[in-house]
């Protein structure tokens, strides 16, 4: 039976898992195991995938991160002003059933369009090697 496509934003096992591969090489590079959680333009859960010594909490923060990614349409360490005291988007983060993570490791997934189709969320570093390991992950997609 053929699989039916229900929505036109797709994102492969096979993305997801050529991203994650890219991101467990840069994060082994770094000596810092990972968390990495690929979401589709749905924010629907592709594949997660916890390096050996990861931190527990890195599971529901590498989530969050690619939710809020994938809801934002936007890399995470770019939407944290905008949820400071006083900034536009301050209390959305009580605004929403599923937890967000404005905090940069959160990377869009976009096809050649440009169209968001899903996101990857890396936890386990700082927050800038958090960012540096996702997009390096999400740009593997780019190089093949």
């Amino acid at each position: 039976m053929p699989i039916t496509q229900i929505s036109p934003v797709i994102l492969t096992l096979d993305d997801a898992a050529t991203a994650t591969a890219a991101g467990v090489h840069k994060a082994t590079e770094l000596g810092v195991p990972y968390t990495f959680t690929v979401l589709d333009g749905g924010g629907n859960t592709v594949l997660v995938t916890r390096m050996d010594g990861a931190a527990l909490a890195s599971i529901d923060t590498s989530r969050a991160k690619a939710r809020t990614s994938v809801y934002f349409g936007a890399a995470t360490a770019d939407l944290a002003p905008a949820v400071q005291s006083g900034a536009p988007l301050s209390s959305i983060q009580t605004a929403t059933t599923l937890p967000l993570a404005f905090v940069a490791g959160g990377v869009p997934i976009t096809d050649a369009r440009g169209v968001v189709v899903g996101a990857l969320g890396a936890g386990g570093g700082s927050p800038a090697q958090d960012h540096e390991v996702a997009a390096f992950a999400v740009q593997a997609l780019r190089r093949r």
